[in-house]
């Protein structure tokens, strides 16, 4: 197989600074060990958009492999929230991945959709979107930096 046929390419769509304040446990039992961390605030920006991150959204992360947070091995994280463009767009995202619990906190894959109304922003509601997601302080809470790529 020719390596041109498995490089892929990606455009840089906006980085995300993410606020997450709260962090509630709901706890753990044999489907997993689940958290709800909700989302406070935030900012964006990208070469085509910026604006920022509404408040009220959540990422709903669930650990696997034991009861409590020392015991999980694994995590699914979903979070759904909600951007407000700097001309007063507003554009859903759904942003889902998995990864190891390491006591190094790597970054995390997602994979995020959005659901943005027809006209200037369209263009988010197609394609193969990445993210790349780590541990950041955000306005002084703790928080996630996000940069998604579109893949071309």
């Amino acid at each position: 197989m020719s390596s041109e046929l498995t490089k892929l390419d990606a455009q840089h769509v906006m980085h995300l600074q993410v606020a997450c304040a709260e962090r509630p446990v709901v706890g753990g039992n044999a489907f997993g060990y689940l958290k709800v961390i909700q989302i406070s605030g935030g900012e964006f920006h990208g070469e085509l958009l910026s604006g920022e991150v509404v408040p009220g959204g959540a990422d709903w992360n669930m650990g696997y492999g034991g009861l409590t947070e020392e015991e999980v091995t694994s995590r699914f994280v979903f979070a759904k929230y909600l951007l407000k463009t700097d001309d007063d767009v507003y554009i859903a995202i759904e942003n889902a991945g998995y990864k190891l619990a390491t006591g190094e906190r790597p970054h995390i894959a997602t994979t995020p959709r959005f659901h943005a109304p027809k006209g200037k922003y369209d263009w988010l509601n197609y394609g193969v979107f990445v993210g790349s997601l780590e541990p950041a302080e955000v306005n002084g809470v703790r928080g996630v930096n996000i940069h998604i790529y579109k893949l071309l």
